[in-house]
């Protein structure tokens, strides 16, 4: 192959050689040196002969050092091309090509004017081309995927609701099936690849709790396909590999300017960080729980006893946690007591209360 390309270009520098000479034969011609060898033809003929020496020797020296650098050239854009993503390249080249044809529309008018033409033009369609390269490739998701943007105009204009992007933990929680049974969600539910996939790997996990976690998020999904009137889309699409889970989910909910829908604290702050809506069905299950207010009567199992001295635990049915003050006496009975305050958090409700007083002491309702 270095023999070949050596012949090669040492032929193409033979042959630029002697295009030179000929191409400048009119100043050839008035050389007195020339003229010396009897006649203009000799000399123009020897003249051809020295191109053709001195440009196949330019060729032979110089031929593989050009080749060299050109390959380390090619390789490195090969290497470049290779790590760069795909949609980078196609929303590139379409921003360079719609970047040089206003350049070239910009162009027309300016020769017009008699504007001075090469370098002009050469510069704005330098400009224009780097100007719609950047653009593109910082604006490819949008570019490149234009149902963000059309959810955005369906919105607006009264369409179709927010498509509500399900997350890993939403998922196996399994009160997001009851939920859209109910009727209360509406628009299309969006179930992301890496979500299933981040599933699979649960549900083949070695620990039996993360497995059994894994297969009722799966059994949930299957019943919100089959079972339940809802559309349920599949996003097969791959956000961004480099990226967690989290990430991924709200940068696809700003691409399909959706909403997250989830349980996971730590999750909806850092989506509150960057605007992006958070559906969290703890706060629904907060927000539909029976309000309660100081002076109301209760009646509470006592179960446990409290992390102060002589505090009593118990649960209401829908898991509220009811701190009882003096309740530790009465472990194992049902009593009634009076609540005294409703403490509100992010995790939950708590209601602190005290046993009701009695004229015999304890007002006990029932033995367990």
């Amino acid at each position: 192959m270095d023999r070949t390309v050596r012949q090669v270009l040492t032929a193409v520098g033979a042959l630029l050689g002697l295009f030179t000479v000929f191409r400048n034969r009119g100043y050839l011609e008035a050389w007195p040196f020339l003229a010396s060898f009897g006649s203009h033809r000799v000399g123009i003929l020897l003249a051809a002969v020295a191109g053709i020496v001195v440009g196949g020797l330019i060729g032979l020296i110089f031929g593989p050092v050009l080749v060299r650098w050109i390959s380390l050239l090619i390789s490195w854009a090969e290497g470049r091309l290779q790590r760069t993503p795909t949609q980078d390249l196609m929303s590139g080249a379409i921003g360079l090509i719609v970047g040089l044809v206003i350049a070239f529309l910009i162009g027309v008018p300016l020769g017009a004017l008699g504007v001075p033409g090469d370098l002009a033009r050469l510069g704005i369609s330098i400009l224009c081309g780097y100007v719609g390269l950047l653009v593109s490739v910082r604006k490819k998701e949008e570019f490149l995927r234009p149902q963000s943007w059309l959810a955005r105009v369906k919105h607006r204009t009264g369409g179709d609701s927010k498509p509500k992007i399900l997350d890993t933990s939403v998922i196996i929680d399994g009160r997001i099936a009851d939920i859209c049974e109910t009727g209360f969600l509406e628009g299309p539910l969006v179930i992301p690849g890496f979500v299933l996939e981040e599933l699979r790997h649960i549900a083949d996990s070695a620990d039996v709790l993360k497995r059994n976690r894994g297969r009722r998020g799966l059994d949930i999904l299957n019943r919100i396909q089959k079972e339940l009137n809802m559309p349920v889309q599949v996003y097969e699409r791959e956000v961004d590999p480099t990226l967690e889970v989290d990430s991924k989910l709200l940068k696809l909910a700003k691409l399909m300017d959706g909403k997250v829908v989830t349980n996971d604290f730590n999750l909806n702050k850092v989506a509150e960080l960057q605007g992006v809506p958070v559906l969290n069905i703890n706060e629904l299950a907060n927000a539909v729980k029976p309000v309660v207010l100081p002076g109301e009567e209760m009646v509470v199992h006592v179960i446990k006893d409290g992390k102060e001295s002589g505090q009593g635990v118990g649960y209401l049915d829908d898991g509220t946690m009811i701190v009882v003050d003096g309740g530790r006496k009465c472990i194992g009975l049902t009593v009634t007591v009076v609540v005294t305050s409703v403490l509100q958090t992010a995790a939950g409700r708590m209601i602190f209360a005290k046993l009701k007083p009695q004229s015999a002491g304890v007002d006990v309702i029932e033995v367990r």
